[in-house]
């Protein structure tokens, strides 16, 4: 969907006439399953890019407020919605606008204390009470569920890519993943911890926004970060700060598979360079860690 400035302000016009005044900009890094614009100085837009990613609107504005209460660092806070026209078919949201550059653009970044914080934020995300939190399903594209969900993309992936990749090494990784599951009450999770939806000021993690994917269940899929972004030592760091088990991590490598094999047999994909990058270590990780 092309979702422009000037339908932005025509939204924010017709809606909340009382911000019509403000400059409209899109920001920098946009993600792919929404858009955002500034409003102002202290207030950001974000529309769904698509109907599928709708239903996270409303699932944020119930559940952000409460999250904040518990959490580290910052999060998104809904401030108002709006709701669908002729000319833009979904809800849409209006939040309190965090500062901050994505990690691989932050040229101050100190890695080790990032992993680390990182890995305190999603420790402390999962002890956040449950209540009625969502349960991971469909509405979070499975993440929360066990991987073999993605059972079928993997198989497939790998008779597409037989001649590219390590087939034999890949299935490993996938037989681990299957050979547990998460046992015990299910506990929150983000559901994309990826490094456009985390943002760093002066050199360390200062928020972490995009919750649309958000649920409960289990949390072994907020660990993909560990081979797409992080390496060595770092990893290191994030597994002891994360504080999961053994089991949750190869849980984790097979969703990290799952992304990074169907990614890679699409190589039109603007991912295909992290995703690519991250199957390479993946595979290089045979500790899982």
């Amino acid at each position: 969907m092309d979702i422009t400035v000037d339908l932005v302000r025509h939204l924010v016009t017709g809606q909340f006439p009382n911000w019509s005044d403000l400059p409209i900009r899109p920001v920098a890094n946009q993600g792919n399953d929404n858009r955002t614009f500034r409003l102002g100085d202290h207030l950001a837009v974000r529309l769904p890019s698509h109907e599928s990613y709708a239903a996270g609107i409303s699932k944020e504005d119930r559940f952000l407020p409460f999250l904040a209460e518990h959490l580290t660092l910052p999060v998104p806070t809904p401030v108002a919605t709006g709701h669908p026209t002729a000319e833009y078919a979904y809800p849409w949201s209006i939040r309190r606008w965090l500062p901050g550059d994505v990690p691989d653009s932050d040229t101050d970044l100190d890695r080790t204390r990032f992993a680390r914080e990182l890995g305190a934020f999603l420790h402390a995300l999962r002890t956040v009470p449950v209540h009625d939190g969502p349960v991971a399903g469909l509405h979070s594209f499975y993440r929360g569920c066990h991987p073999s969900v993605y059972g079928d993309q993997v198989h497939q992936a790998l008779r597409e890519l037989a001649d590219e990749v390590d087939v034999d090494a890949c299935r490993t990784v996938w037989r681990e993943a299957l050979g547990s599951a998460w046992s015990t009450a299910p506990v929150w999770f983000h559901g994309d911890i990826a490094v456009g939806n985390l943002l760093c000021t002066e050199g360390r993690l200062g928020a972490v926004i995009d919750f649309g994917t958000c649920g409960v269940g289990d949390p072994a899929c907020d660990l993909v970060i560990a081979w797409t972004f992080l390496r060595g030592d770092e990893r290191q760091v994030f597994r002891e700060a994360v504080g999961l088990s053994d089991d949750a991590w190869a849980r984790a490598r097979g969703w990290a598979m799952w992304k990074a094999l169907i990614t890679v047999a699409a190589p039109e994909s603007l991912e295909y360079q992290t995703q690519a990058g991250a199957l390479a270590e993946l595979l290089e990780d045979q500790v899982g860690g």
